[in-house]
């Protein structure tokens, strides 16, 4: 039975980045999370350690951080997430965001390379098939697509019974072609479909694979 990473070693992977996996400590932390096999020295220069599959699972599986009170001085920080529509505490627009956005989605592709076999980067890769709703969101913001918000309308990326799908709404149709079109560029396949009682239509989009 594997033994449980130490105080240090859970620190260092709740710390990681939640997109990439991208992890920060001593040398003597990464080498040891590499020979339990919760992390990988990637072989391209600067050489940064990332989660593996093991790792990113202790990751998920850890209890979310009391969160700590608002200092005086400026915005609470938190982990990235990409908005999904109509969340009552969005971050606000503008360069800043649109930076964070952008780099996310950079370090998405990097992920996506460095854990297809070929070094791939159109199609989604695995944390995208386990987080379908935030890595679709990822995609459409990323994009410059508007999420809903308070009284603005835009996307909406919602969870589905279905297994790696979402449903993606949006305010009129030719937003919602352009939110397929996106998907479809950033590696998902899509169809549309309305709903039998509210008559509205939505995107079923799920990651490609091939």
């Amino acid at each position: 039975m594997t033994r449980p990473p130490t105080a240090a070693q859970q620190r260092v992977i709740e710390a990681a980045d939640a997109v990439t996996g991208r992890l920060r400590g001593t040398e003597a932390q990464l080498a040891a999370l590499v020979k339990r096999g919760l992390a990988f020295r990637h072989p391209r220069p600067p050489h940064d350690h990332f989660l593996t599959p093991a790792g990113h699972r202790i990751r998920e599986a850890a209890p979310d951080p009391v969160p700590e009170a608002p200092r005086e001085q400026g915005p609470p920080t938190g982990v990235f997430a990409a908005r999904v529509g109509g969340e009552e505490d969005a971050p606000p627009s503008g360069p800043a965001r649109r930076r964070e956005v952008h780099g996310a989605w950079q370090g998405l592709l990097e992920l996506r390379r460095m854990t297809h076999p070929d070094g791939a980067t159109d199609r989604p890769c695995g944390w995208e098939r386990a987080h379908l709703v935030r890595a679709a969101a990822l995609a459409l913001e990323a994009a410059g697509h508007r999420p809903a918000g308070g009284d603005t309308d835009g996307y909406r990326v919602r969870a589905t019974p279905q297994p790696e799908a979402v449903a993606v709404y949006a305010p009129d149709a030719e937003t919602l072609a352009a939110c397929a079109a996106t998907l479809e560029g950033a590696g998902w396949q899509t169809g549309e479909y309305t709903e039998p009682r509210s008559r509205a239509r939505y995107l079923l989009a799920s990651p490609r694979r091939v």
